[in-house]
């Protein structure tokens, strides 16, 4: 992207953004001075609730349905981005899905639908950003610590995660010479809604105490790895998968 204003604010696109991780990582990147594109598949209510506590807070954000899973809807978000605020200097690809259950009970469908948004998405949203970030660029990719920790039930899951880490390395070698790094970011045990739901108190306790530090892990302690590497103290870093998750593996 030659003949950006480099006195612009950067601007970053965060997948997966309504909710969770990604709510939270789009607030940080906002609070540390960047404009965000707040993506969301579904939740368009959620996503706007985002953008506002950002704009309330005086960041710049707009909101803007994609399903990752589907390269023109990546192609359009990467539009949207520009439209908006001229560039794209940031990526996080954040949006993913996670169904357990062991290997010989996993239908068809759980397992398509894993590999089309965690693997196919991923790789849709690598690829419009090797092709659309400019020298300084950072592409972040959110893996997941099961891929260290291999626990019965989290097999497809794992499977599409370890494979974003692999194209993290791969694609942090292809882009050699442009200034661009691309990075990985595996949470542990993390207390979003989504990973408490459904469970009781003494499992939540107990997966708690799998970290020396003996708690979970928050959405802002994941965001606070991900401003790490997409800030300027990150740009040392590249091909490299950081697991956040508070010495579980």
């Amino acid at each position: 992207m030659s003949g950006q204003d480099q006195t612009a604010p950067r601007v970053a696109i965060v997948t997966g953004a309504s909710r969770g991780i990604g709510a939270a990582i789009a607030r940080r990147l906002a609070g540390d001075g960047l404009a965000v594109v707040v993506n969301y598949a579904g939740n368009a209510g959620a996503a706007e609730e985002v953008v506002a506590g950002i704009i309330d807070a005086g960041g710049r954000a707009v909101a803007c349905r994609a399903d990752i899973a589907r390269t023109e809807d990546v192609t359009g978000l990467f539009d949207a981005a520009i439209t908006a605020f001229g560039r794209v200097d940031v990526v996080v690809n954040n949006a993913g899905v996670m169904t357990l259950g062991p290997i010989a009970g996993m239908t068809d469908e759980v397992f398509d639908r894993m590999i089309a948004i965690n693997l196919r998405g991923s790789f849709n949203v690598m690829r419009e950003a090797a092709g659309r970030l400019g020298e300084g660029g950072r592409i972040v990719n959110l893996s997941s610590s099961v891929v260290g920790l291999l626990q019965p039930g989290y097999g497809p899951y794992a499977g599409t995660k370890a494979a974003v880490e692999a194209m993290t390395m791969v694609l942090a070698r292809e882009l050699r010479g442009r200034g661009i790094t691309v990075n990985a970011v595996a949470p542990g045990p993390t207390a979003t809604d989504l990973f408490l739901d459904g469970k009781s108190p003494e499992l939540v306790d107990r997966l708690a105490k799998l970290s020396p530090l003996e708690r979970l892990g928050t959405p802002g302690d994941i965001a606070a790895a991900v401003a790490f590497l997409a800030g300027p103290d990150g740009a040392w870093i590249d091909g490299q998968t950081l697991r956040a998750n508070g010495g579980v593996v």
